[in-house]
């Protein structure tokens, strides 16, 4: 090994231990520095293996660039194709996977075992929202003093939750004791990327009638609003008894 490669082996390593990385970029162009490559057309064409010279040479008659796609191939392997397009349409292709991605989220509900009815309803109607958002829900029924001595008022509530939502959800882990607690998971039928597409789409139907009919009330447009940013950042708040 010649002095000037040891130095630059020996820099990249130093730089590597001080907490830098290798750019993952593939080398395009003059930067490929081998004497021959396995040529592939701009239509996938197998041109087959060409001196580089040569293959820089077809990529400036097609105006476009010499990328090499598989470095470790003997010869490497290099297409011809438009980089800075080929680049934007990888960073568009990964935009809309994230915007796309369902995460899971756990919302919890608090009961107590003597609720009243209209707090039940109340209750209810947030379990049935998350459901429908795709999301599972954790049932917490919350017992105190001599309410502990009674666990078959919780069991009994939970199941009355469970078969009021059952066209939702379904019990993803049956009710069981955990201290002063008794838990049941209700998870959702509908999938999060379902639930996200659907509210993607009430949302467009909602700014297509907005638009066709511009007297609406300020009120209706402060509750679009209000659900616009629940679809595109659901709360994550928990909501207690």
């Amino acid at each position: 090994m010649s002095s000037e490669t040891y130095a630059a082996v020996r820099q990249t390593a130093v730089w590597c231990y001080r907490g830098g990385s290798i750019s993952a970029e593939p080398r395009i162009n003059d930067r490929i520095r081998v004497p021959e490559v396995r040529l592939v057309g701009p239509s996938g064409e197998q041109v087959g293996i060409v001196p580089l010279a040569k293959a820089l040479e077809l990529a400036q008659e097609y105006d476009l660039d010499l990328v090499e796609v598989a470095a470790n191939a003997r010869p490497p392997v290099c297409k011809l194709m438009d980089y800075g397009k080929f680049k934007y349409e990888s960073a568009m292709k990964a935009r809309e996977a994230r915007k796309n991605q369902a995460h899971t989220v756990i919302k919890e509900m608090k009961l107590r075992p003597k609720i009243d009815p209209h707090d039940y309803d109340t209750k209810k109607g947030h379990v049935v929202r998350f459901l429908k958002q795709g999301d599972k829900v954790k049932i917490t029924i919350m017992f105190r003093g001599r309410e502990q001595s009674r666990p078959e008022l919780g069991y009994r509530l939970l199941q009355r939750l469970a078969e009021d939502v059952q066209d939702l959800g379904f019990v993803e882990s049956n009710p069981k004791q955990d201290g002063r607690n008794m838990i049941m998971v209700l998870g959702p039928h509908k999938k999060k990327t379902e639930a996200m597409a659907e509210a993607r789409e009430a949302q467009a139907a909602r700014k297509a009638e907005a638009k066709a009919n511009p007297g609406r009330s300020q009120n209706a447009a402060e509750v679009e609003t209000e659900t616009e940013t629940a679809v595109e950042a659901p709360a994550e708040a928990s909501a207690e008894a």
